[in-house]
């Protein structure tokens, strides 16, 4: 039976303010410290994105793969034809940054793909022969047409320049320049991505 107690209401309308502005309390509390674990570097599935990065396929040294990036619906697509002929075999796409992560531990970045795996390129101070950029990379598994967020820690970067691995240099993350995506796994044919955004992050 329905109690209409004004004691009784005074008294359950209590309850259950006190009750919602706990709950309302928590969600804050935890949506302030998740944001303070991450920082957002580009974001392209909003209204406003982010510009789509340039692509350099391996036409730069005779190759004919082919690719490029647009900002769709849902992200930044990034697709196109993976071709090994005349020594080619990669694509990628990248944007000059002059970026400070040296308070976070990697890049986390959520994006649907093809089942192919993908890298994650960065580049910062580190000279090959101190005149070339040193690329430092980590993988990004994509699984068909699901979105999924990966995680890059900066720790597990390998280090190359044009293929050839490196060993000796140092990835600084308080100095990083360059960031991109590149498909390079061998395996002819075509290829697509989509990328809602791209953040750093620490645990």
């Amino acid at each position: 039976m329905l109690n209409l107690n004004p004691a009784y209401c005074h008294k359950n309308f209590l309850t259950n303010f006190l009750l919602i502005s706990l709950g309302l309390s928590v969600i804050s509390a935890a949506h302030y410290a998740y944001s303070d674990m991450i920082k957002v570097l580009f974001q392209f599935n909003q209204s406003v994105a982010s510009k789509p990065w340039a692509a350099t396929n391996d036409g730069v040294m005779g190759g004919l793969s082919q690719g490029s990036a647009r900002i769709s619906e849902h992200g930044m697509l990034f697709s196109g034809d993976l071709s090994l002929e005349n020594n080619g075999g990669f694509s990628s796409i990248r944007q000059q940054v002059e970026m400070d992560l040296s308070e976070y531990q990697g890049i986390r970045v959520k994006v649907r793909g093809d089942g192919r795996v993908y890298q994650l390129r960065l580049e910062s101070d580190a000279r090959f022969r101190d005149r070339w950029a040193v690329s430092f990379s980590g993988d990004i598994p994509t699984e068909p047409d699901q979105w999924v967020e990966v995680e890059v820690p900066f720790d597990t970067l390998r280090q190359s320049w044009r293929g050839r691995e490196l060993s000796e240099y140092r990835f600084n993350p308080a100095a990083i320049q360059r960031i991109g995506v590149i498909l390079a796994d061998k395996k002819p044919g075509n290829f697509k991505v989509e990328v809602a955004w791209v953040a750093a992050y620490k645990k």
